[in-house]
């Protein structure tokens, strides 16, 4: 195995490649997550010819077999909010070092080869040379708890080139309200009783 970096990715024969591998690594997310965590054709293209963003691919003879996106501006993603790292995070904010993992995919057939670790060290060695915060996010069918899971992976794998602290910094949740009606209807839970909420409540 060894690994490439690019910045941006101009071939079109990679593009092809990348895109291969994307969707084949995310599959199984897109199917679990409630949110459109695998961007189309149109956006995945943006992101490799963004020349702000970084590209690390592994290969396997002249397969890519994993990859990551790494975003070094975080003003032109759409994912985050620069204003919440200007106020929280400044002196990073103000020296462009906050990153964000855009994406970070391993073939499903390569998951237990330990690609995730040889491309880390190569990935992470230069975000740990400058300095970065770098952020990353992932569904709860990745991370269902505040620790362990994905997160404790990055964290170990940070490790490998130094150590950084793994710091939460946000949960988001997402809830439906299911009108859809009960195949049967339960005579005793149904209560005919006018409800009334108060403006406070409202």
């Amino acid at each position: 195995m060894f690994v490439t970096r690019h910045s941006p990715v101009t071939d079109a024969v990679l593009k092809d490649q990348l895109w291969t591998l994307y969707t084949r690594a995310y599959e199984r997310t897109a199917e679990e997550a409630v949110t459109h965590e695998m961007l189309d054709r149109l956006e995945f293209n943006d992101q490799l010819t963004d020349a702000t963003n970084r590209a690390w691919v592994v290969w396997e003879d002249n397969v890519p077999v994993a990859m990551t996106m790494i975003a070094t501006d975080v003003r032109r993603t759409r994912w985050l909010s620069e204003h919440y790292f200007k106020k929280n995070y400044p002196h990073q904010f103000a020296t462009g070092k906050v990153h964000y993992v855009v994406w970070a995919v391993v073939d499903p057939s390569h998951v237990t080869k330990g690609v995730s670790m040889f491309m880390a060290r190569q990935a992470m060695a230069v975000e740990a040379r400058e300095g970065s915060l770098l952020v990353f996010d992932m569904p709860e069918s990745n991370q269902p708890h505040e620790l362990g899971g994905a997160a404790e992976l990055m964290h170990r794998m940070a490790r490998q080139v130094g150590g950084a602290r793994l710091v939460p910094l946000t949960v988001q949740r997402y809830y439906a309200l299911d009108f859809a009606p009960s195949v049967v209807d339960d005579p005793e839970t149904t209560d005919d009783k006018p409800i009334s909420f108060s403006d406070s409540v409202l």
